[in-house]
């Protein structure tokens, strides 16, 4: 059964931080210090497969022919001398 918990006295770095992540994933401060709880507390071992559906489940979530592959190299050789 899911429980309250009330923090405080965050140090402020810490809190900035939680923020920006929240904002990032456009979670609430609550469901990404859920997150990031979880993924401290109860990390999933997940088997190659496992992870390789993950993957495919999350790239076909992204806007369709935005990410050609050869511009995803260029991208990442940028700066790169």
């Amino acid at each position: 059964m899911p429980t309250t918990l009330t923090l405080k006295n965050i140090p402020d770095e810490v809190y900035d931080r939680l923020k920006a992540s929240a904002e990032m994933h456009r979670r609430s401060m609550n469901s990404e210090a859920i997150v990031c709880l979880e993924a401290a507390l109860l990390p999933a071992k997940m088997t190659t497969g496992e992870r390789l559906t993950r993957a495919r489940e999350l790239r076909s979530l992204l806007p369709k022919g935005q990410f050609r592959a050869k511009d995803v190299d260029a991208m990442k050789r940028e700066g790169r001398s």
